[in-house]
C-alpha cells in the first residue's frame, strides 16, 4: 500500500521555522523578524503558525518519484520560538503541533477506501533555522519523528506507523514559506498494505507571528 506521511513537520510539521531566500544577513538584527528582512525581531516565546500554501497538497508517497499514496489539502503546524539570536546565526523553535484534516485527505492506493486519520506523534520536536534558509527538525534525544496513518480498506481499518530520525527543509522569504521535499520515513509497523517507505512533501506558507509574516535574515 502506498501512503505518504503528512507531517510533522511536523508534522511537522512541522514544521517550522521561517522563510528565507538569499536571506539578508543583517548584522545586529535577529535571525527571525517580522515586517521584512531586517525588521522587528521575533520575541522568544512567540508562537509561529502556518497552513499549507494555497493550492498545494501535503503528500506521503511510496517512492520519491511516484504518485501513489496519501494526499491532503489541509494541514497546520505551530511552533514556539525558543532562541532568536543576531544574524547571521541559527534560530531555534519547539514544534508543539502538526495536524492534518483527515476529511481533506485522499488515497489512490488500490484497496484503500479512504483516510480516517493522520497523527504526528512524539512531539515536541526541535527545529533550527539558519540564516541561509536551512531548516532541520529533530526529535527529543532517544526518540523519533513519528507519523501514524489510519486507512479504511477493503479488508477493514489498518494502521501504518512511519518513523524518521530527522527532517530537512528550506525557508524562503519570497513567500514566507517552509518546504519539505521527499523526506523519507520508514514503516515500523502495519499491514502488508502499508508500503515500506513513505516520502513526505509539503509547503507551508506564509509562516506568521500573530498574523504577521516571518522572515529569515
Amino acid at each position: 500500500m502506498r501512503t505518504r506521511p503528512l507531517l510533522t513537520l511536523v508534522a511537522a510539521t512541522a514544521a517550522l521555522c521561517l522563510p528565507a531566500i538569499s536571506p539578508a544577513f543583517a548584522d545586529g538584527g535577529a535571525v527571525l523578524t517580522t515586517g521584512g528582512t531586517g525588521g522587528t525581531p521575533v520575541a522568544v516565546g512567540d508562537v509561529l503558525t502556518a497552513q499549507l500554501a494555497s493550492g498545494t497538497n501535503a503528500t506521503l508517497y511510496s517512492s520519491a518519484t511516484g504518485t501513489s499514496g496519501v494526499s491532503c489539502t489541509s494541514s497546520t503546524f505551530t511552533a514556539t520560538v525558543t532562541d532568536n539570536p543576531a544574524a547571521p546565526g541559527t534560530a531555534t523553535e519547539s514544534v508543539t503541533g502538526q495536524t492534518f484534516d483527515s476529511s481533506s485527505c485522499t488515497s489512490n492506493v488500490t484497496g484503500v477506501l479512504g483516510v480516517s486519520g493522520i497523527t504526528v506523534e512524539h512531539l515536541p520536536y526541535t527545529t533550527t533555522v539558519a540564516s541561509d534558509g536551512t531548516l532541520t527538525v529533530t526529535p527529543a534525544s532517544g526518540s523519533t519523528i513519528q507519523t501514524t496513518v489510519k486507512l479504511r480498506t477493503l479488508l477493514g481499518s489498518i494502521t501504518c506507523v512511519y518513523q524518521a530520525p530527522s527532517l530537512s527543509g528550506r525557508a524562503d522569504n519570497a513567500d514566507n514559506s517552509i518546504t519539505f521535499t521527499n523526506q523519507q520515513f520508514t514503516k515500523t509497523s502495519g499491514s502488508s498494505l502499508c508500503f515500506g517507505s513513505g516520502y513526505f512533501t509539503a509547503k507551508y506558507a506564509p509562516v506568521t507571528d500573530a498574523g504577521t509574516s516571518v522572515y529569515v535574515n
